[in-house]
């Protein structure tokens, strides 16, 4: 069997599968001894510029796992790194800015790249992955314009996105300047991932829950619509999640993709009302679950199996691993999801 005939890109194409396919978010992740051993303390920035740490470390998962996709070991910030923008990843706490996004003048801060220029790191990971996996399909990703632009003007992770808001509509032609520059970065990015082998790619809104359903059709869905209309020619599947984004479904598929990941806090059944019969959906256990006992992950699981419908779902977790996590309990998920019975074809739309 080769990728494209995978589980895992069937389920994103809607189309039949002989098992539910499974992989975890942050599934490359500090849960995993190996990966603490082989990543050491150094900068995430520096590990993702060495082709074969990068590619060790996303092959790891899938060793320990037998995960039905992998993902590269990357982040959200790396277009903006490398363009010079100036922002940093620290252990703990996340992408951090020295000096925030504020005028029209930082926008030149955001320069053009191109793949063979300033993703030729990435580009040999992904192909040293690709040769390794065989079958199993390597997903790329990227971030989400306004999550992107979030921690550039924040200066680092937030809980209210005051100044995000307050620029957004204070000054919306300086926002929708910078959410369009960021948009190409990360349609670069994706591409480049996507020429060296990805079969897949995930597009990494974390943050928009944090809008209202208006402000996200007004200043955001446009971005979020260049870069996944931008990857329609590569024929690979997309995938579109964000967390606390109930409210934001429809508009997030509007925005143009095959999958829609879905968090913990809206039933995968409701989601799929929501998005309509031609939407996948990947989730949606809440990752903190798998730090309770077996019987409480094994009821959980299967409910979000039974929720989830049938053909057109990707099991995963509602956001990314906990680094707390047993790896042993995500085994067993993964053991159990693979032996659930097949799921039954998503019924057709009614008249």
């Amino acid at each position: 069997m080769s990728a494209a005939d995978s589980a895992f890109l069937r389920a994103c194409r809607g189309q039949p599968v002989d098992h539910v396919p499974v992989w975890f978010m942050r599934q490359a992740g500090r849960s995993l001894p190996e990966y603490r051993a082989t990543r050491g303390s150094g900068s995430i920035l520096d590990a993702i510029r060495q082709p074969d740490l990068a590619a060790e470390l996303t092959l790891q998962p899938v060793r320990r796992y037998g995960v039905d996709a992998a993902i590269l070991f990357s982040d959200i910030v790396v277009p903006v790194a490398v363009s010079g923008f100036g922002v940093e990843v620290e252990a703990g706490r996340g992408p951090v800015v020295r000096e925030p996004f504020a005028s029209p003048a930082d926008l030149s801060r955001l320069r053009p790249v191109s793949a063979q220029q300033d993703f030729g790191f990435v580009t040999e990971t992904v192909k040293l992955v690709v040769a390794e996996l065989g079958p199993v399909p390597l997903i790329g990703f990227a971030g989400a314009p306004f999550t992107v632009a979030s921690y550039l003007v924040e200066g680092g992770p937030s809980r209210h996105y005051a100044r995000t808001k307050a620029l957004m509509h204070g000054d919306p032609e300086l926002w929708s300047a910078l959410l369009d520059r960021l948009a190409e970065l990360s349609l670069a990015f994706l591409l480049a991932q996507v020429d060296a082998g990805a079969s897949a790619v995930q597009i990494f809104d974390s943050w928009a829950g944090a809008l209202a359903p208006d402000e996200y059709a007004r200043s955001v869905l446009p971005a979020s619509v260049k870069v996944l209309h931008g990857l329609e020619a590569s024929g690979v599947p997309r995938i579109h999640f964000g967390v606390g984004t109930g409210e934001l479904l429809q508009l997030m598929a509007e925005a143009g993709s095959e999958v829609v990941g879905v968090d913990w806090r809206v039933p995968l059944d409701e989601a799929r009302r929501r998005l309509g019969p031609q939407v996948a959906v990947q989730g949606n256990l809440d990752p903190a679950l798998c730090l309770a006992p077996w019987d409480v992950v094994e009821r959980a699981a299967r409910g979000v199996l039974a929720r989830g419908g049938g053909t057109g779902h990707i099991f995963n977790l509602g956001h990314g691993v906990l680094p707390e996590t047993d790896p042993d309990t995500l085994a067993r998920l993964v053991q159990l999801v693979h032996e659930s019975p097949s799921p039954p074809p998503w019924p057709e739309p009614g008249p």
